[in-house]
């Protein structure tokens, strides 16, 4: 233990020498992390919505005043003619065009039933996807409106009975899309600063040429990696306490779990990250080389983590690769913490899965790590 205590004094020592590091390590992520949740969003506001009205009647009118009245669609213009539309939806104008027939009225009074032409532009798939969804939620508001106006008199015993669904909305009820990614982003800025920060570290050693001074001294193979790797997962934690605070203060994020559990999992965690970086750093010679290889690794773990697309959305063969992500772990576990209020035994399978990959990850950065006595 002595010599290992001597290893963290030194440790710590260096790290806060080192100004630059410094503000990698406290400053970066805050700003990223007060950016990001503003910024990482799904959410589809302001969409540029246009129409063509060759109708002209009360009930054209009130069905484009549902799309003017709706928070999500900013009305751009009213355009004369199909071409004129499709040319400003080319340009990037316009987002959605809802076309109105000629006899839309009479049709529906007469037939009980007419036609809709809605263009969206479709580059952002996703994009598309929800404001379809909306687009469709509005004409469907406007057709059980239009429907009980349009019974004839004498069928008044027909007259369609109208059934109010009231949602209630579970561990999120204002549907605040900062309240689901916020957490996710928390896990995000842990996970790259203890990955970069232990892969580059040892690396560092080697070109200051002091890691073969180091490793001259009788100082055992399994003390250099605790006194090495405990600075960074302490960091690590300093770093998820920081988060936690910004999103409560920052965001209100609620907090309904015990925290303890969200910390011993970020402790079991962190000891994944660490012993990846570790890896890493024994098979790199410059801090660029250590960089890069982190890069690739944290961009795959990030991208496959359900972070920013549900896993249940991908592939089968990348659900089963998403098993062996300890991002996703995380990710999963500080939301089920955070804001279902999940107990230890709702996380038990990913805290046994995470220890298992911590045993493993690490035994095989100490075993590739050479020590030249």
């Amino acid at each position: 233990m002595r010599t290992i205590n001597f290893l963290l004094v030194k440790e710590f020592k260096q790290i806060f020498r080192n100004k630059p590091m410094l503000v990698i390590i406290f400053m970066l992520p805050v700003i990223q992390l007060l950016i990001l949740a503003n910024a990482a969003s799904y959410e589809v506001k302001n969409i540029a919505f246009s129409a063509i009205d060759m109708d002209n009647t009360p009930y054209s009118r009130e069905l484009l005043s549902k799309f003017k009245a709706s928070t999500q669609f900013d009305f751009i213009a009213m355009y004369p003619s199909e071409e004129k539309a499709k040319e400003a939806m080319q340009s990037g104008t316009v987002d959605v065009v809802l076309h109105i027939p000629q006899y839309f009225e009479r049709n529906l009074q007469k037939e009980k039933k007419s036609k809709l032409l809605v263009t969206i532009n479709a580059i952002n798939g996703s994009a598309a996807a929800v404001e379809n969804i909306y687009v469709t939620s509005i004409i469907k508001d406007f057709n059980q409106a239009v429907q009980v106006d349009l019974i004839d008199p004498a069928d008044m015993s027909q007259m369609p009975k109208k059934v109010n669904a009231i949602p209630l909305f579970w561990f999120n009820p204002e549907l605040d899309y900062k309240t689901f990614m916020v957490p996710g982003i928390l896990v995000l800025l842990v996970t790259m600063v203890a990955l970069f920060l232990a892969g580059m570290n040892i690396v560092r050693e080697k070109e200051l040429g002091t890691l073969e001074q180091i490793n001259v001294t009788p100082i055992k193979k399994h003390e250099f990696i605790i006194g090495k790797l405990t600075p960074f997962w302490i960091l690590g934690i300093a770093e998820l306490i920081i988060g936690l605070v910004i999103a409560k203060i920052a965001f209100d994020i609620p907090m309904v779990g015990n925290l303890a559990l969200l910390f011993l999992f970020a402790t079991v965690y962190l000891l994944v990250v660490l012993g990846i970086g570790l890896y890493i750093s024994n098979f790199t010679e410059t801090q660029q080389q250590a960089m890069f290889l982190a890069w690739f690794f944290a961009v795959i773990f990030i991208l496959m983590s359900g972070l920013f697309t549900p896993i249940e959305s991908m592939p089968i063969w990348a659900q089963f690769i998403t098993e062996f992500n300890p991002v996703k772990y995380f990710v999963e576990v500080v939301r089920m913490v955070m804001l279902k209020g999940s107990s230890l035994s709702d996380i038990s399978p990913q805290l046994i899965k995470l220890g298992i990959y911590a045993l493993l990850i690490n035994a095989l950065a100490v075993w590739s790590y050479k020590k030249v006595s």
